[in-house]
């Protein structure tokens, strides 16, 4: 049998069990937790005939790598995606798609707040290297509040390959690096879009920054010279978001 995952957070947990309710295996509520938050928790694990368990906070303190709210489950392994799945979000996809590609980014702070961003954004998936780039994790999911589990994350191979691909398939790529000539704002993305964030520091590497169709950066008016990946990832997003309402509206 997998071994189990644990997953914490009443948003993250809460998702599990609206969509994937059979990957939850066991659930833990902290003694003396009963806020109307929990309480929903409780009465959706009902629904699904799931047993609840109420154990001591400390014990859920050893369980969780971070701040659990009082709610920790176990589940069953979380499923990173293949190639093989864009081309199945393409195909089902209404209206132009919307992509984020992540190339190298590996904390997970920075990648469960990248997905939260890419669900309320309306992205189909978000790409990552299958190397040298954070995966799904527990502290990953916590970030998300919830996004992980409906919001494809896809590991590829060959990251230069799979834009490539897209192209073919009548997408833009846009990367974002600090000394490109032309803003985020001055770029096109009403139509089919790849969003590349490069590695918090490092920003993309050479293969990724030849395969785009475009380069931009964020005016940056401080002085500061730039922000996190995560920050950046939600500007630019909901950027190609109000495009493509104006865009829908005329």
């Amino acid at each position: 049998m997998s071994q189990l995952e644990t997953v914490y957070g009443i948003h993250a947990v809460e998702a599990l069990l609206r969509f994937h309710p059979r990957r939850v295996k066991q659930l833990w509520i902290a003694e003396g937790r009963r806020e109307p938050r929990v309480e929903a928790l409780l009465e959706l694990a009902a629904g699904q005939r799931l047993a609840v368990e109420t154990k001591p906070r400390a014990l859920l303190d050893e369980l969780a790598e971070g701040v659990h709210q009082g709610v920790v489950a176990q589940v069953s392994p979380s499923q990173v995606w293949g190639e093989a799945m864009l081309e199945e979000l393409l195909d089902r996809a209404e209206g132009p798609p919307l992509l984020l590609v992540l190339d190298g980014v590996t904390d997970p702070h920075n990648l469960g707040a990248c997905l939260r961003s890419a669900d309320a954004a309306g992205a189909l998936a978000v790409i990552v290297p299958k190397d040298k780039s954070a995966t799904l994790t527990a502290v990953v999911r916590k970030v998300a509040c919830g996004a992980a589990e409906v919001l494809p994350l896809v590991a590829v191979t060959n990251l230069a390959r799979t834009l490539e691909k897209l192209q073919k398939r009548g997408l833009w790529i846009v990367g974002t690096a600090g000394e490109a000539t032309q803003e985020i704002y001055d770029v096109d993305m009403s139509g089919p879009t790849v969003m590349v964030m490069g590695a918090e520091g490092k920003g993309m590497r050479r293969l990724t920054r030849e395969h785009c169709d475009h380069l931009a950066r964020l005016p940056m008016a401080g002085s500061v010279s730039s922000l996190n990946v995560s920050v950046a990832t939600g500007v630019c997003l909901f950027e190609a978001v109000r495009q493509r309402r104006a865009s829908a509206s005329r």
